[in-house]
């Protein structure tokens, strides 16, 4: 047997099954490698901010989409602050990428004030239309699109839930970050006052822009009967998440809130979307996208998994049951 077919016959016995892998591989790497620019609210070693990232490269990757190998991600994280955003939005637009990805609303600010033309696509932005981001949900134009973290009923969930699970609140206070709430803190406060009104319990608004904020929210307040705790959904609430279920727990104030992993950290009860469920509906997009269909045709899409969690620990803790 001539010498080049034997070793050629000995190297593809030696590869087995694999034969076919660098065949598969080299189908990926056909084209440019399209570059993304994540800019994500959380701090880079959140568990929760982990959990939502490798399950958007998990997705992709059933789309055919590998990291280094047709598709490069450059990451960044805020860790819930507006300026770190604006720095770091300003350092991904400048590398050019053929997408930008972002979680929250101060984060499509921050990227859209730096760009107009490259894609944007957002998960757990609130009020896109209120914020100034789409036209219309079926219909967003300029260069923006994503999946919202919201829908009418919720903040009437939150107060009915406080009323089942202790009767004898009559107040409620709710806090929020301006600088990183969907609109400004507008959009919730509307909600929350209007469900309020309907559960006949006074909605007392409290903006917190430091940890000292976060802390006069709780004293004298949660030693006054009837009072109850809403805690909004924003990028800096969530950052100082930790402080405010403690908070809590200490003074024993039933609180709600709107992420499910707040609850799993000793937080009370949560009704939310499921974020984790957006990132898995955000790669399909993503794929759209870099195949060069344009994110202001893509219409902006609800939740459609909400998250109904109890921490029967923190119950009988701060209920007394």
């Amino acid at each position: 047997m001539p010498f080049d077919r034997l070793r050629r016959r000995d190297f593809i016995a030696q590869l087995g099954g694999a034969a076919a892998w660098p065949i598969a591989v080299h189908a990926q790497q056909t084209g440019p490698i399209k570059r993304i620019g994540l800019l994500h609210n959380t701090a880079e070693d959140d568990p929760q901010g982990k959990i939502e990232i490798a399950t958007l490269i998990g997705e992709l990757k059933k789309l055919g989409w590998m990291n280094r190998v047709n598709m490069e991600i450059t990451y960044r994280y805020a860790a819930g602050d507006p300026n770190r955003m604006a720095t770091f939005a300003k350092e991904l637009v400048a590398l050019k990428p053929d997408l930008l990805f972002t979680r929250s609303t101060p984060g499509v600010h921050a990227l859209r004030r730096e760009n107009g033309t490259i894609p944007i696509l957002f998960v757990g932005v609130s009020d896109p239309i209120g914020d100034g981001f789409a036209a219309s949900l079926s219909r967003p134009g300029r260069n923006i699109t994503g999946f919202t973290n919201v829908e009418s009923t919720v903040a009437s969930k939150w107060v009915e839930l406080l009323k089942e699970v202790a009767p004898g609140i009559t107040k409620v206070k709710y806090i929020f970050n301006p600088p990183t709430a969907p609109s400004q803190g507008r959009y919730y406060s509307n909600l929350v006052e209007l469900a309020a009104a309907h559960f006949s319990v006074q909605a007392i608004a409290h903006p917190v822009l430091s940890t000292s904020d976060i802390e006069s929210a709780f004293e004298p307040f949660a030693q006054q009967p009837g009072a109850g705790l809403i805690v909004l959904p924003d990028a800096f609430i969530l950052t100082h998440r930790k402080l405010i279920i403690d908070l809590a727990l200490r003074n024993r104030l039933p609180a709600t809130y709107a992420f499910p992993n707040m609850v799993t950290e000793g937080g009370l009860i949560c009704y939310g979307v499921n974020l984790v469920d957006l990132y898995r509906r955000a790669a399909p997009y993503i794929d759209r996208i870099l195949k060069g269909e344009k994110a202001g045709d893509l219409p902006i899409q609800l939740p459609v998994k909400f998250d109904l969690v109890i921490n029967q620990k923190t119950a009988k803790s701060c209920l007394s049951l």
